[in-house]
C-alpha cells in the first residue's frame, strides 16, 4: 500500500485541534490514556500524533480520553 502522507497529515492536525479545543497538553491527554488502561507515554503519544502515523484505535482512544463525542471533518 502506498504511503498517504496528506491523509496522515490531515488527521494528525484533527487530533491536535481536538488536544487544543479541549484545552489540553499531551502530558495531560498521556495521563488520562493511561487512567483509561492504555499504558502510553508522552513523548510516544507526542510522537505519533506529530508523524500522523497511528492506528484509528488510538485515535478512538484519544478521542475518548478528551471527552469528544462528535467530530466533524
Amino acid at each position: 500500500m502506498a504511503d498517504s502522507p496528506e491523509y496522515e497529515k490531515k488527521i494528525a492536525l484533527i487530533l491536535k485541534s481536538e488536544i487544543k479545543r479541549a484545552g489540553l497538553t499531551y502530558a495531560t491527554l498521556t495521563d488520562k490514556l493511561n487512567e483509561m488502561g492504555f499504558a502510553e507515554k508522552e513523548a510516544n503519544v507526542r510522537n505519533k500524533i506529530g508523524r500522523g502515523k497511528f492506528s484509528a484505535a488510538f485515535m478512538t482512544q484519544c478521542l475518548d480520553a478528551l471527552g469528544v463525542r462528535d467530530l466533524r471533518l
